[in-house]
């Protein structure tokens, strides 16, 4: 069988966005992406210049450190990257599951796995203007029908500025069943420097008076409750 490549697994600690917020959670952080987004957080996860720093683990090994961070005390395990999609998380998920965790990925949706339909929450991030992407929606689709019977599928999007704001109002108009978190996004990406918290609360203000202004109600609005309390650190 072939390794994971894990560029770390921590927690417990809380999640800090989208669907799941504030649920207890063990990471699993993949290396490597194919994507290169301007504003990425997790860059030790996604450039090849950190390769050196990832692990190549069997699904034993992953899952003998999820059960000894959460005591073997069944949570939700998040997989999360670079892109988790680039590699086979089935048995590790059948593993997980058999024992009453619940696993969650969080993938920008270029990539689909057939191990999508067995998660318990997918969430699909598609990545804006400011990423400095091109966004393959063809992509996405294959995910969804990837997907079709995970137990919750939602749609995730970061919002730096007015153009990612309306790229947003038209992926949620394209696909309007999909229930839809918005964020605002973090520019201080870098790990050594302090993230002001005012600063991240002014960012979440201007998104939630843009969304109720526009009387735009659909989108849960959420700030990253990771960066409020722990800025750009890893591991938390």
């Amino acid at each position: 069988m072939s390794k994971l490549r894990i560029a770390e697994i921590f927690g417990p600690t809380i999640q800090g966005e989208g669907a799941l917020i504030g649920e207890p959670t063990v990471f699993v952080r993949t290396g490597g992406c194919d994507f290169r987004c301007s504003w990425c957080d997790s860059l030790h996860a996604v450039d090849t210049a950190y390769r050196h720093t990832w692990l190549a683990m069997s699904t034993d090994e992953v899952w003998s450190e999820i059960h000894r961070l959460s005591g073997g005390k069944p949570l939700t395990v998040s997989l999360s990257g670079g892109n988790p999609a680039i590699q086979d998380f089935s048995a590790l998920i059948a593993r997980g599951q058999a024992e009453g965790y619940h696993f969650a990925c969080e993938t920008q949706g270029s990539i689909a796995k057939p191990w999508f339909s067995a998660l318990d929450t997918l969430v699909l991030s598609p990545k804006p203007p400011s990423s400095g992407e091109n966004f393959d929606w063809a992509g996405f689709d294959a995910c969804l029908s990837a997907a079709q019977t995970a137990k919750k599928v939602v749609m995730k999007i970061v919002i730096f500025d007015d153009r990612d704001y309306q790229w947003a109002r038209a992926a949620a108009d394209k696909y309007a069943a999909l229930p839809l978190y918005l964020q605002p996004g973090n520019p201080e990406v870098e790990p050594q420097l302090p993230v002001d918290p005012q600063h991240v609360a002014d960012r979440l203000l201007w998104l939630v008076e843009k969304t109720m202004s526009d009387g735009w109600f659909a989108p849960r609005v959420l700030p990253q409750l990771h960066v409020l309390l722990w800025g750009n650190k890893r591991g938390v």
